[in-house]
């Protein structure tokens, strides 16, 4: 299985990353895409992912939340990145009008650069969106046909929501928010309409510590190690096996970020 969203350059990993990675491959999951929120953010994690190459991989990108610190949209400095061969997807990014941490207008304009640019690129995007469904389509619909691919990472959403992305082809990444008994609920009765060839998943690391984990964690930090968990969730709620689960979305995984290629 591959866990398409770790926030790896994140502060809570720093004294015990290399142990954080090892308990990974020990439950097999057999790769990490370490997410790029901003610029700076964004070189860590192709730093992360050339250490423990061919196991690590990175996107590359800003989310909205940083999107008031960009000033060139042409992204030179993300154009450089994206050479890099562990660079598997622009973003992380989108639109979050929940925190509006950047004025709406310049999330806006940031996201529809980042689009343009994964065109240019020919590389996937790893997408954000928080309480801002209608808007993040209608600025992704006019890219859509030219992307290599798309996906929702940590989807929330409502059916209406879910099956709205479905139909513009969207990819749906799960993360630990379906453990959850209250907020998950809802995610738990619609996962199970994710055609197995558009469901991927992943942990959102350190974020998202699956609730339902027995026994419960010291720590609140979510690692990647608890995928399995995650998997088994999902299984249930879908109405499938645990491996059914993880194999397609290996292959999901591998085939949409060409992991293998």
């Amino acid at each position: 299985m591959i866990d398409i969203g770790v926030n790896l350059t994140n502060d809570r990993f720093e004294r015990d990353l290399p142990s954080v990675i090892e308990r990974s491959q020990q439950v097999g999951v057999a790769g990490l895409i370490i997410t790029g929120t901003n610029l700076e953010e964004s070189q860590k994690a192709v730093s992360l992912a050339n250490q423990w190459s061919g196991y690590c991989y990175s996107t590359a990108g800003v989310h909205p939340h940083d999107a008031k610190s960009i000033t060139d949209l042409s992204f030179p400095e993300l154009r450089v990145l994206a050479k890099n061969a562990c660079v598997v997807a622009i973003g992380e990014c989108g639109l979050d009008f929940n925190r509006d941490f950047s004025p709406r207008d310049q999330q806006e304009a940031v996201f529809e650069a980042q689009l343009a640019l994964a065109v240019d690129l020919q590389l996937p995007v790893f997408l954000h969106c928080r309480d801002a469904h209608d808007r993040f389509l209608s600025i992704l619909k006019p890219y859509q046909d030219r992307l290599v691919g798309a996906v929702l990472h940590c989807f929330t959403g409502t059916k209406e929501e879910l099956l709205a992305c479905l139909e513009v082809g969207l990819h749906i990444g799960v993360t630990g928010w379906i453990c959850d008994e209250r907020r998950g609920q809802t995610l738990r009765d619609i996962v199970r309409f994710i055609p197995d060839d558009k469901l991927m998943i992943e942990t959102d690391s350190p974020y998202l510590l699956p609730r339902d984990l027995r026994p419960k964690p010291k720590s609140s930090r979510n690692e990647p190690c608890y995928l399995p968990h995650i998997a088994q969730v999902i299984a249930e709620c879908r109405e499938q096996s645990a491996d059914t689960v993880i194999e397609n979305s290996r292959r999901v995984s591998d085939a949409f970020f060409s992991l293998n290629q």
